[in-house]
């Protein structure tokens, strides 16, 4: 069987995209390598989303938080609950391991061959909805290795009345200190002065309703900042530093985690000749913002690591892109 279209990826522009497609009558499927909604269910445990609604929902209205803004519970369970409902065809723990565009068939039909860890399917058209997070930026430093380290916060139980060091300047590592802190763990942030005085929220700061409450921490002395200069080295029991100033200091430690920030691995697009471009957040494939398709016809992105990062943007990629492989498909 030759797919009019496969997507890659079954978060919020796969499932936007998988909706489309049914609904145009093309021959679709989603291929995800985890589960249904994989970058919200590794968001932790218990967060409140801090978007509004409207730019959460496939379709407005759908969604109903039990206060203004959904927890990452009900957000996950109102994509599992879409994809159910409307019956979309989702496989899930099913991996991609390779896309490549054979030579043109007789009559110079265009096709892509996906090999995944299961088996191979055949595409007229296929569309990139992969997210970043799978694959996170490295301090790369001595004892980055050691089981204590993580690069990933989702739950603060396990560390209770133990020492831990967050290693970031954005939400992620805002919200781990925060939630680290407040639980009654020994809870230091090391940030660059910069990052943490930043208040531009188009620079990726740390945003007013995580950074307000991790000022009520400071001041009740639940929470040490430490302004950071580079992390030296990761031991058994402790952490040394250079502060800002370039002197080391050497703390105890139990646990680190280390959330510098994501960056999308492009490998398989860049296989198939699609080029890229440095955009805001890093690296990202060249594509047309109407249409969402690359350089290389047949091959289309939406998502995480286009410059739609947010899930709203990413849901209208995932609309656009089957609506412009619908005119494709039509003509």
């Amino acid at each position: 069987m030759i797919y009019e279209l496969i997507i890659i990826g079954a978060g919020p522009a796969g499932i936007m995209a998988a909706y489309e497609a049914k609904q145009a009558g093309l021959d679709y499927v989603v291929i995800e390598k985890g589960l249904i909604g994989n970058t919200i269910y590794n968001y932790p445990v218990g967060l409140t989303v801090f978007s509004t609604t409207n730019e959460l929902e496939f379709n407005e209205g759908d969604l109903k938080p039990a206060r203004e803004k959904p927890t990452r519970e009900e957000l996950l369970s109102y994509y599992v609950r879409f994809v159910l409902d409307n019956d979309l065809n989702i496989k899930t723990e099913e991996t991609v391991l390779s896309v490549s565009e054979p030579p043109a068939v007789a009559g110079g039909l265009r096709h892509f061959v996906i090999k995944t860890d299961r088996t191979e399917y055949v595409t007229k058209h296929i569309l990139f909805a992969i997210g970043a997070m799978d694959h996170p930026r490295k301090l790369n430093v001595p004892g980055e290795d050691l089981p204590k380290v993580h690069d990933m916060f989702r739950e603060t139980y396990p560390w209770v009345k133990k020492k831990a060091l967050i290693v970031g300047g954005g939400n992620s590592a805002g919200e781990a200190a925060l939630f680290l802190a407040q639980e009654g763990a020994d809870t230091t942030l090391a940030i660059f002065r910069g990052d943490w005085e930043n208040t531009d929220p188009k620079q990726g700061c740390i945003k007013y309703w995580v950074k307000e409450p991790l000022e009520q921490e400071l001041a009740e002395h639940c929470l040490r900042l430490f302004f950071l200069g580079k992390v030296i080295e990761i031991r058994e029991n402790e952490v040394e530093l250079e502060n800002e100033n370039g002197d080391r200091v050497v703390i105890e430690n139990d646990v680190v985690f280390v959330l510098i920030g994501s960056d999308a691995d492009l490998t398989m697009m860049k296989n198939l000749g699609v080029a890229t471009e440095q955009g805001k957040y890093g690296e990202v494939p060249v594509y047309d913002p109407e249409t969402f398709e690359t350089n290389i016809p047949g091959v289309f992105v939406a998502g995480h690591f286009t410059n739609q990062r947010h899930i709203k943007g990413a849901i209208d990629g995932g609309r656009s892109a089957v609506k412009s492989i619908q005119r494709k498909v039509a003509k």
